[in-house]
């Protein structure tokens, strides 16, 4: 399998998608960002420049953000996706949505393309299950803010061949990303351990043992976090941490992972976080 990258899909153009589209594109590898919604499209674009803004302030380095953003091309359509030499794939956490993606993926994409799953608790093997690549199939769990996060967990399916592992390696040291390989399990590691600690830190919301922001001054005071857990959940998006601890549920049948009221009703009500406008934190 080939090491260069000279076109890398990036499927779903929601926070995680622009955040891997504006690091590859930073790496100098031209990117096709693909989403069925063109105004997620226009919206990733901006949230691209306002990143790289941010990463010239914070850095102090120069950054070209003309040179960045023309490297991103733009799809509302997969059949763009037919000459790329990777893809990474950004979907919601719906089984039906990604289902549908990948078999078409497949059908699309060259032979000889891999697809990286940027999941957060889909198991890997399910997923390399829908193609018939399935040795060609890795997970890349990109963490948020991705073009500020220096490590990426990489999992391996069950047929996940060892030249795949070492491809998508290669691509995250391209961008300049380490990748720690791990097995696949429902969560990962991250998020194994990461979803159950949020959603314990809303149960003591729910059930009025502390308020939010008390809860996550214990966790940077005490444990030196730099975010506590319900800052992290906001950022992170609500309704994708339901998504996430409602897989695990269905994937351990274990009641430890059972989804806090609290945490359905605020995605009932449209309280996701950041990209809402309001979560347990508001945001202008």
């Amino acid at each position: 399998m080939s090491t260069e990258f000279k076109s890398v899909g990036v499927v779903g153009a929601g926070v995680m998608g622009a955040g891997v589209a504006q690091s590859l594109a930073s790496g100098g590898i031209e990117v096709v960002l693909v989403d069925v919604a063109p105004a997620a499209l226009e919206r990733a674009m901006k949230d691209v420049r306002d990143g790289l803004r941010l990463q010239r302030m914070l850095t102090k380095r120069v950054v070209d953000v003309d040179a960045v953003l023309a490297r991103i091309r733009r799809s509302t359509d997969l059949e763009a996706l037919g000459a790329v030499d990777f893809v990474v794939e950004n979907a919601t956490e719906r089984w039906s949505v990604k289902e549908s993606i990948y078999r078409r993926l497949d059908a699309i994409a060259p032979a000889a393309c891999c697809f990286a799953a940027n999941t957060s608790a889909i198991p890997i093997t399910r997923i390399g299950a829908l193609t018939g690549r399935a040795d060609r199939v890795v997970g890349m769990h990109f963490m948020n803010p991705v073009p500020m996060k220096p490590v990426v967990e990489v999992i391996r399916g069950f047929h996940t061949s060892p030249a795949t592992l070492e491809v998508a390696k290669a691509l995250l040291a391209a961008i300049g990303k380490e990748g720690i390989v791990v097995e696949d399990a429902p969560g990962f590691v991250s998020n194994r351990v990461l979803m159950l600690t949020i959603n314990e830190a809303i149960f003591l919301v729910h059930e009025g043992v502390a308020e939010a922001a008390d809860v996550d001054k214990i966790f940077k005071t005490c444990f030196g976090h730099k975010m506590g857990p319900l800052e992290t959940a906001d950022l992170i998006g609500l309704d994708t941490i339901l998504l996430s601890i409602e897989v695990l549920h269905e994937s351990f049948a274990d009641s430890k992972y059972r989804p806090c009221p609290l945490l359905k009703k605020m995605v009932d009500a449209g309280l996701h976080g950041r990209k809402s406008g309001r979560g347990f934190y508001p945001y202008a």
